[in-house]
């Protein structure tokens, strides 16, 4: 009996590492296919995000600043190409005012979902690396800001918009918040339905534009293409809309952002 147990507790990891690294890429055009052909334009973004261990920084104030030369060449590389920031998950003795570091869960993958989960361990590591000067970052399905504040609107297109931001004036705004278990950064203990998540703070407003679901088995991604408003610490603001979030290979992750700077 505890060998036929054994044997299947095994069986059943192998399906949970088959089924989330399809979903990372790795078994890339499984489950899933591109909506639509991608298309860089003015006001677009394309974001390979897929990598589990890199955040991509986006700053807005550079993006008009092209934009405003009229310089197409380079706004179109400006767009699409993103510098990779790596996730720290070496330890480290240094102490530090956050509680930084690699946070280890176990998610509840088989039972009610992840949803469901538990502490199981944690190590301090350095702080998360980032340029001196960006808006927003990206990692997957999680989104940070750079001390903005975010609101969800109801709508689904840039030309519908009211023409100024100043319409929302009224709102409430959501700020980020730190986090233990959403940016999954290890997947070396997978097997045993343990994941290694950054502590960090994100926007949990802006990061449901794409959502982790599980269950169903294999996993699925939520997709919410309503138009987020993010206000800055200087006044400015930004309209943001995913998309698309599965490139044309049929890798999920890899993101086509709507935006208009200064909104």
């Amino acid at each position: 009996m505890r060998f036929v147990f054994n044997t299947l507790n095994i069986l059943a990891g192998c399906v949970v590492f088959v089924t989330i690294t399809a979903c990372n890429g790795i078994l890339e055009g499984i489950y899933d296919k591109p909506t639509a052909e991608l298309l860089t334009k003015k006001g677009q973004l394309r974001i390979d995000a897929s990598s589990w261990t890199d955040w991509y920084y986006v700053d807005f104030d550079s993006l008009a600043l092209i934009a405003q030369s009229g310089d197409s060449l380079a706004l179109a590389k400006a767009q699409t190409q993103f510098v990779p920031y790596p996730i720290p998950l070496d330890s480290t003795d240094v102490q530090t005012v956050t509680q930084t570091g690699i946070y280890t869960y176990w998610f509840d993958v088989f039972g009610q979902g992840i949803s469901k989960n538990e502490k199981r361990g944690f190590y301090q590591t350095s702080s998360q690396p980032e340029p001196k000067k960006w808006s927003i970052a990206i990692h997957r399905d999680n989104v940070r800001t750079n001390g903005a504040a975010v609101l969800e609107t109801n709508y689904t297109s840039m030309d519908e918009l009211p023409k100024t931001s100043s319409a929302f004036m009224g709102a409430s705004f959501q700020k980020d918040e730190f986090t233990e278990n959403q940016v999954w950064a290890d997947q070396s203990k997978m097997f045993s339905m343990l994941i290694g998540c950054q502590g960090i703070s994100i926007n949990r407003t802006l990061s449901s534009w794409l959502t982790l679901e599980i269950p169903p088995m294999p996993p699925s991604f939520k997709h919410n293409n309503h138009i987020f408003i993010i206000r800055f610490s200087d006044g400015k603001c930004a309209a943001v809309q995913l998309e698309n979030y599965i490139g044309l290979t049929g890798t999920k992750c890899q993101l086509t952002v709507n935006y208009k700077y200064p909104y």
